[in-house]
């Protein structure tokens, strides 16, 4: 485990969030979607945790985030919310729990902060989704915006390409990402976009820019747990930095296991009551 001083074991909030991008201090994020690997995740000095969506394809085996409920994020949700004591804790709202109907989306972010316990919740789109963001904020509800390449909006766009590229779909990013600041969010993700549309984002809002795929002059970054690890081999972005192998090491050692079990190795005298 990596070692901290006394200020860096203090509890995150969005209010220490902001004090780290005026310092110049690096934000670390992570997924999480269940309790043991949350846990492992904060221990290790994460600063925040994300219950993504993409829960959707990395548990539930779905080709897009599109089909998971808010049901189904509430439940991953208080899992990871219950093993951490020091990240701050976001979750995101899913696909239809909060477009178009700015009533809907504070009931669906109420439910998530009441029954899931996090501490604030994710929300993607711009100026679509103003009337929403407004809402939920009202409420006292932190909320993190995303931009740029939106899983959420997957069939519209048609791909997974880099996004934000043509100077007119650059030009409201930035639109958007100066709205998102003004209302309020304590933090936006962009993903996978120009570098260099990354960095003048994040010297243009006050609050932290965290990006995936978005260059390093961002203010934090973000990964899936399960690709950094090497436990999803099938997913190999640009962006993508593989700091293990343990899809291999699970592989092996569950095959030891199971030669172990077959050969009577397991369990020995010295495992047996």
């Amino acid at each position: 485990m990596s070692t901290y001083t006394e200020t860096k074991l203090q509890k995150v909030t969005t209010a220490r969030l902001r004090e780290m991008k005026q310092r110049g201090e690096k934000i670390a994020c992570l997924t999480a979607y269940d309790f043991t690997t949350a846990r492992i995740v904060d221990e290790a000095g994460i600063d925040f945790i994300l219950i993504g969506d993409s829960a959707s394809n990395v548990m539930a085996g779905n080709t897009t985030t599109l089909p998971i409920t808010l049901d189904e994020m509430i439940i991953y949700s208080r899992s990871v919310a219950r093993a951490v004591k020091r990240a701050l804790v976001v979750a995101d709202l899913p696909f239809g729990s909060y477009q178009g109907n700015s009533t809907e989306a504070l009931a669906s972010a109420v439910r998530m902060m009441k029954e899931a316990g996090v501490e604030a919740v994710k929300m993607e789109g711009g100026c679509e989704i103003r009337e929403s963001i407004e809402r939920i904020l009202s409420a006292g509800i932190p909320v993190c915006g995303h931009l740029g390449l939106t899983p959420q909006s997957i069939n519209k766009f048609g791909t997974y390409s880099v996004r934000a590229k043509e100077e007119a779909e650059a030009e409201k990013l930035l639109a958007d990402a100066r709205m998102l600041d003004d209302l309020g969010v304590f933090a936006i993700v962009l993903e996978k976009i120009p570098s260099e549309l990354a960095a003048r984002v994040t010297r243009e809002v006050s609050c932290p820019v965290i990006g995936i795929g978005a260059g390093s002059a961002v203010d934090g970054q973000i990964l899936v747990v399960q690709d950094m690890l090497g436990m999803n081999t099938d997913f190999k972005p640009k962006f993508l930095r593989r700091y293990a192998d343990l899809g291999n090491v699970m592989r092996e050692s569950i095959g030891h296991y199971v030669a172990d079990v077959k050969a009577v190795d397991f369990p020995n005298a010295s495992e047996q009551y």
